[in-house]
């Protein structure tokens, strides 16, 4: 069983922006490459922080409005930013958390959810720019045709990690969701069988209907001295 890595679903071809650019390029930037953030590198290509649609917003919200309300974006706000001389360093999110081409989709999904961010440049060793993985390449895990997932079920799952003949277990695949039926020797392999199968790339949900021939979950009486 293996999960599929970022170097397989990150974009190579990455819009970027030097530490420099200004506040108006950067916007043309996005607009011009139809994305809504990208990374900001340095020198030697390594990524120092991300700039995106809502830092931009940031800054032009952060302009005095002449009536004295509540300051809402407007366009005279981003000319107004311009003339600030914001740089996209000054206006990135920083530092970069960055992910390794290397990484299994679970490890990027878990560090966009603990850092709260929607995409993650990725580096190599010496921290250069490779690509960048957003939540949108890693769902497209889950367009994986059902029968892939069937047979990885099958052959990588029950066959040789837990030694289970296909004739013990049937595996039923519908739009991502898995259905196991069928028997296994102890009870306990039920809930691991299940697990195993819920970490496979593309599934959905798992629901399980496994008979078993020895319940191996009960405690041995103790004898009593």
């Amino acid at each position: 069983m293996r999960h599929r890595t970022v170097a397989e679903l990150m974009s190579r071809d990455v819009v970027k922006a030097r530490r420099d650019l200004p506040f108006k390029e950067i916007v043309r930037l996005l607009a011009d490459n139809d994305v809504t953030a990208v990374p900001v590198v340095d020198d030697l290509d390594r990524p120092v922080g991300v700039v995106s649609e809502a830092d931009l917003l940031r800054k032009s919200a952060d302009q005095a409005d002449p009536s004295g309300g509540v300051p809402v974006p407007h366009p005279e706000a981003w000319e107004r930013a311009e003339a600030g001389a914001s740089r996209a360093e000054e206006l990135m999110s920083a530092p970069a958390v960055c992910a390794r081409p290397e990484w299994s989709v679970v490890e990027a999904a878990r560090l966009m959810e603990a850092q709260h961010v929607k995409r993650l440049p990725v580096v190599d060793e010496t921290e250069r720019l490779l690509g960048i993985v957003s939540r949108g390449d890693l769902l497209r895990v889950f367009l994986r045709r059902d029968d892939a997932i069937r047979d990885e079920i099958t052959e990588d799952v029950l066959l040789r990690t837990m030694g289970l003949a296909p004739s013990e277990v049937t595996v039923e695949v519908r739009d991502g969701r898995v259905g196991l039926s069928g028997s296994v020797e102890f009870k306990s392999l039920i809930p691991v069988v299940e697990r195993l199968c819920r970490g496979v790339d593309g599934v959905v949900s798992v629901s399980e209907r496994l008979a078993y021939r020895t319940d191996d979950t009960r405690r041995s009486p103790t004898t009593a001295t």
